[in-house]
């Protein structure tokens, strides 16, 4: 993966630009849904760009990417786009946009609505806003250090996570049994294990739920840097924890853990680095 974009020094980005950044990029992810809907619920050609396995990218998939670089380029010329299906175009300013046109394709392409489109922006070091739209339900998740809050039919709302802080009685989510390693795959066993309940299948929408405080924790593997960057701004500034399961940064993908509460964050992560009974 190219990550030519992260750079040994952050790039200041005032309270004032960083509200601009977040007007063009919440009117590029919502511009992009015309093209997302479009081809939602209908029959779409999936292609499979996986060498092995299976990892589908559709038509819209690189429609929408298009149209979200195309609108970012025009309107934050100075800054980069690193995407998933067209890769990093570099800008002059030091700051990148991290996108994902349609994260959750395997809901897309069976027609459940939980994908969604996510841009995060990075001033080199580490993501400073993240939004993920989904256009169906009509869902605008937003977050930096401005706050947090979701936009739908008009109303906007705050975002804070719940106050759960015992596992027993968390809310866990991870994608899919299919993302683990086998030694992974047994670490996680012992955090659901110990969780409330689990569910799986939700991709970036368990993110926002956890969020919004209807979900409690998520734990995932195998990670790409476009599917969380936009995620865990929003998360942080919803007053959420996320940390790989060595408990330093997860934003440039492979293992993650999102909680609601620090002491939340701070049992699974023990569970997953083998350090509890």
């Amino acid at each position: 993966m190219n990550l030519d974009f992260l750079q040994s020094e952050p790039i200041a980005v005032s309270d004032a630009e960083l509200a601009r950044f977040e007007r063009h990029g919440c009117d590029a992810v919502r511009g992009s849904a015309t093209i997302s809907l479009a081809h939602f619920r209908q029959d779409l050609a999936v292609d499979n760009k996986a060498a092995s396995g299976f990892d589908p990218v559709t038509e819209a998939d690189r429609a929408c990417e298009a149209f979200i670089r195309e609108q970012l380029q025009r309107d934050l010329p100075g800054c980069g786009v690193f995407g998933e299906e067209a890769g990093y175009t570099p800008g002059d300013s030091g700051l990148t946009w991290v996108v994902d046109p349609i994260d959750g394709t395997r809901s897309y392409v069976c027609g459940v609505p939980l994908w969604g489109t996510l841009a995060g922006l990075s001033d080199g070091r580490a993501p400073v806003l993240g939004i993920l739209y989904q256009p169906y339900t009509d869902e605008l998740f937003v977050g930096s250090r401005l706050g947090a809050r979701v936009e739908r039919g008009g109303e906007t709302t705050p975002l804070r996570t719940s106050s759960i802080t015992e596992l027993s009685a968390a809310r866990l989510f991870c994608t899919s049994f299919e993302i683990f390693t086998p030694a992974e795959r047994s670490r996680f066993d012992v955090v659901a294990d110990r969780a409330r309940l689990l569910r799986t299948g939700a991709d970036c929408y368990a993110y926002a739920m956890l969020a919004a405080g209807h979900a409690d924790l998520v734990v995932e593997a195998g990670l790409q840097c476009y599917d969380i960057y936009a995620l865990i701004p929003i998360i942080e500034a919803a007053g959420g924890m996320v940390s790989n399961w060595s408990g330093g940064d997860a934003s440039l993908g492979g293992t993650l853990v999102a909680a609601a509460t620090p002491e939340l964050h701070a049992q699974a992560l023990d569970l997953l680095r083998g350090e509890a009974p």
